[in-house]
C-alpha cells in the first residue's frame, strides 16, 4: 500500500462574505490522512466541517491554502481529484423519478464504466448494501434509511480509493443508522476505502472512527484517536459513596493523595475524582480508603464521552456550541437565511446548499 498520503492540507483556509460581513469558515486546515483509514470529522453546527468537505471535493475553492487530495492538487486538477473520490453530501443523491437500478447505471456511465462494468458494479453494490428489494423502485419511493444506502452506493459506485461522507445518518432511526455504518464498515473492509466522514452523532465517531478530528469556530482543535482524547483531554469520573457527609469530606484527602489529582464532591455529597485509568484506580482507591478506616458503600467508573472532550477543550458542550455556532455555508440545519445572503469574494456562492451526487456531475460537465 503506498505511503504518500491520500488528503494533504496546508492552511486550507475558505472566508465569505455574510450580511455584507466578512465570516471565516474554515481557518488553517492543515491535516494528513492516510490511506484506508476511517476518519471522523466533529464538530457543532457552523464549525466549517461541510465547508472543509466542499472544498476538498473541489466544489468551492479555497481562499487561501493548498491541498491535494489522491495525489492531485484540488485547484490544479479538479477533474483527477473527482474522478478519484466518491462524495455523499447532505441531500438525496438520487433523481426521484430514476429507479434505483437505472440510477446507478447512470452514475457508472457519467464515470465513463462500459455498460458490462457497470452491471456487474451495480449487482455487487445492490447486494452488499441490502437494496435488491427496492432496485425497481423509484428513488421517491424509498425511505430515508433506503435513499442514504443508495447515496452510498451512488458514491462508490466507480470504486474510489476515498469517500467523503457528510452526515450520512442525519435524520435517520437509530436501526437505520446502525445498518448504514454497517453497510459502510463492511465495503471499506472489502475495498480498502479510505472514508473521511462528518457527523453530528458523538457514539458513532468514538464506535467506528480510528481517528476523530474535532472542529470548533473553523479549526481544527484536536486530532486523535477517541480513546487517547478521552484519556489524555477528559478521564473517567469516579464516585464514592459513604454513610456521612464527614466521611465523604475525609475521603478527598485520600483520593487526592492516590490520583494525584484535586477530588470534590458533588450535588449528592459523594467524593469524586478525574483520572485518566478509572479502571485501574478504583480497586487501588477503595483498598487505601479501607486503610484510612473509611468504608466505601458504593462506587462507580464512568467512562468520558466525546462531548466530555468537547467540554474540555472549549468550555461549553457541543450541544450548546449548536445553539450558538456561527454560520458554515452547508454546515446543519437552521442556517438557509444565512446563507441565502452569503457570497465568496472569488465568485463562488456560499448560498448553495450542500451538493449531492448530482453537483458532481454538473460541476465535471
Amino acid at each position: 500500500m503506498t505511503t504518500e498520503p491520500i488528503i494533504e492540507t496546508q492552511g486550507l483556509t475558505k472566508r465569505f462574505t455574510v450580511k455584507k460581513q466578512p465570516v471565516e469558515a474554515v481557518t488553517d486546515l492543515s491535516i494528513t490522512v492516510r490511506p484506508g483509514e476511517l476518519v471522523a470529522f466533529l464538530g457543532p453546527n457552523g464549525a466549517g466541517k461541510s465547508t472543509s468537505l466542499r472544498m476538498l471535493t473541489t466544489l468551492i475553492p479555497p481562499t487561501a491554502g493548498t491541498a491535494r487530495v489522491t495525489g492531485h492538487d484540488i485547484l490544479r486538477s479538479p477533474a483527477e481529484v473527482r474522478a478519484r473520490i466518491g462524495y455523499v453530501g447532505q441531500l438525496t443523491s438520487g433523481s426521484f423519478a430514476q429507479r434505483v437500478q437505472d440510477e446507478l447505471l447512470s452514475q457508472g456511465a457519467f464515470y465513463g464504466m462500459r455498460r458490462p462494468d457497470a452491471e456487474r458494479r451495480a449487482e455487487e453494490l445492490i447486494a452488499s448494501l441490502g437494496l435488491e428489494a427496492i432496485r425497481t423502485r423509484t428513488v421517491q419511493q424509498l425511505s430515508g434509511g433506503q435513499k442514504r444506502r443508495l447515496d452510498i452506493a451512488l458514491g462508490l459506485m466507480h470504486a474510489p480509493p476515498l469517500l467523503f461522507l457528510d452526515e450520512p445518518s442525519t435524520g435517520l432511526d437509530p436501526q437505520s443508522r446502525a445498518n448504514l455504518w454497517e453497510h459502510i464498515l463492511e465495503l471499506r473492509q472489502r475495498h480498502g476505502t479510505t472514508v473521511f466522514v462528518t457527523t453530528h452523532y458523538l457514539e458513532e465517531a468514538d464506535r467506528y472512527a480510528e481517528r476523530v478530528l474535532v472542529m470548533d469556530r473553523g479549526r481544527v482543535i484536536a486530532d486523535d484517536t477517541a480513546a487517547a482524547l478521552k484519556s489524555t483531554l477528559a478521564g473517567d469520573v469516579l464516585t464514592f459513596g459513604f454513610s456521612s457527609a464527614d466521611e465523604a469530606s475525609a475521603a478527598l484527602a485520600v483520593l487526592g493523595r492516590v490520583a494525584d489529582r484535586p477530588a470534590a464532591r458533588d450535588a449528592d455529597g459523594r467524593a469524586t475524582v478525574t483520572v485518566p485509568d478509572g479502571d485501574a484506580l478504583l480497586p487501588v482507591a477503595i483498598r487505601e480508603l479501607d486503610a484510612a478506616g473509611l468504608a466505601v458503600r458504593t462506587a462507580s467508573g464512568v467512562p468520558p464521552t466525546l462531548d466530555d472532550v468537547f467540554l474540555a477543550l472549549t468550555g461549553r458542550s457541543l450541544r450548546e456550541a449548536d445553539q450558538a455556532a456561527p454560520v458554515d455555508a452547508g454546515d446543519g440545519d437552521g442556517e438557509a437565511s444565512d446563507q441565502r445572503e452569503a457570497s465568496d469574494p472569488g465568485g463562488a456562492s456560499a448560498a448553495e446548499p450542500t451538493r449531492s451526487t448530482d453537483d458532481l456531475k454538473e460541476t465535471a460537465r
